[in-house]
């Protein structure tokens, strides 16, 4: 299918947005939306709805569909003009053109609008457009839903360790208490300085565990780094295996836990991950997971870190946290569950994948004519 190809400055203008000190906010029900999106509420709209916005300046490439009046701030750039567009149809239009290509500067990224008016795009009809933008709203709505089912799926999880164990902060089933190191056979803080520096990182070999890589209840796969076999046989003490727990004790939040999946067969942890191996006469890797995971306990271990900038919880503060202990055959129920679990998750992230892939290919053809 053949359609005109016009400059965006002619399909869709965009717009500075306006300055509004948060000291000049007023209460209100209009939202505030800024480069990331919404940001607040105002008493006044400055812009009629339907709107699309996106940043200007500081996070550029996330475009924002606002069905009602709005006030867009100076940091965000805001469709002044449809020129008789579909205002859907030119939101989804923006995300497929990809902002953050059009980016300058070497500071704080920045949009320039006329450049980016420049950029010709396709216009079907208005019938045409309304059609694509219907499809590709039921599309992401699938999306959505699917990832909302993970979210509910891992909440799921930290209420059924609550539910068989208990607070482990207040202990209500009256468990046997040990500091953390009593359960496990090794706990090691990641190498530190001259042993495990960037330089020592490898295209193959070796798995490393960094920090992004330890989420809360899952091993996060997507920024994988590696070393040579030399070089990991030259660090046997921080030799993590599948079933160890690797501990994250900097970010967010401070205290975060999952377990070495079966799929990588040995690893060596970074410095402010810990290798946790379990005591099997005494710990389960899911209990210790489950307690690492738990929002009270990581509240209570919040006075435990250290740090001007960037928080931590060392490995020597965080052997001070004491943590009730139940029974193995109370440990070994829990982990049968976690197994139903990881399979449930694991269907639903392969649902979810094809589903991402779907939706690109809609979001491909569509804006080339072939939906």
């Amino acid at each position: 299918m053949s359609w005109p190809i016009k400059p965006l400055g002619e399909v869709a203008t965009l717009q500075r947005g306006f300055d509004l000190p948060t000291q000049n906010r007023l209460d209100g029900s209009i939202p505030i939306y800024a480069a990331n999106g919404r940001v607040g509420f105002h008493n006044e709209v400055r812009v009629a709805g339907p709107g699309v916005v996106t940043g200007r300046s500081g996070s550029i490439g996330k475009v924002h569909y606002v069905q009602g009046g709005y006030w867009p701030l100076n940091t965000a750039l805001y469709v002044k003009d449809f020129h008789g567009n579909d205002p859907k149809y030119i939101y989804w239009l923006l995300r497929e053109l990809r902002l953050e290509r059009f980016h300058h500067g070497t500071g704080v990224p920045t949009l320039n609008r006329n450049v980016v008016h420049l950029e010709r795009v396709p216009v079907p009809p208005l019938p045409e457009q309304r059609r694509i933008a219907a499809i590709l709203d039921k599309a992401d709505a699938l999306r959505a839903k699917r990832r909302e089912a993970i979210a509910k799926l891992d909440q799921l999880l930290q209420s059924v360790f609550l539910e068989m164990f208990g607070d482990p902060v207040t202990n209500p089933k009256g468990w046997p208490i040990l500091g953390i190191a009593d359960l496990a056979q090794q706990l090691r803080d990641g190498p530190f300085g001259s042993n495990l520096k960037s330089e020592h990182y490898r295209p193959h070999g070796v798995r490393v565990v960094r920090l992004q890589n330890i989420g809360v209840w899952e091993f996060l796969d997507s920024d994988a780094a590696y070393i040579s076999e030399e070089h990991f046989a030259s660090l046997p003490r921080n030799h993590c295996f599948p079933g160890d727990v690797l501990i994250g004790t900097l970010g967010d939040p401070n205290l975060r836990a999952c377990v070495l999946p079966a799929r990588i067969s040995r690893a060596l942890n970074k410095a402010d991950c810990l290798l946790f191996r379990p005591n099997p006469s005494i710990a389960m890797a899911e209990y210790v997971c489950g307690l690492m995971n738990c929002r009270s306990l990581i509240e209570s271990a919040a006075g435990l870190a250290l740090g001007q900038t960037r928080l931590r919880i060392s490995m020597g503060r965080l052997k001070e946290l004491m943590v009730p202990v139940p029974p193995l055959f109370a440990q070994s129920a829990f982990a049968k569950f976690c197994l139903r679990f990881e399979k449930q998750k694991a269907a639903l992230l392969t649902n979810a994948a094809a589903i991402e892939v779907m939706f690109s290919s809609t979001q491909t053809r569509a804006f080339a004519g072939t939906l």
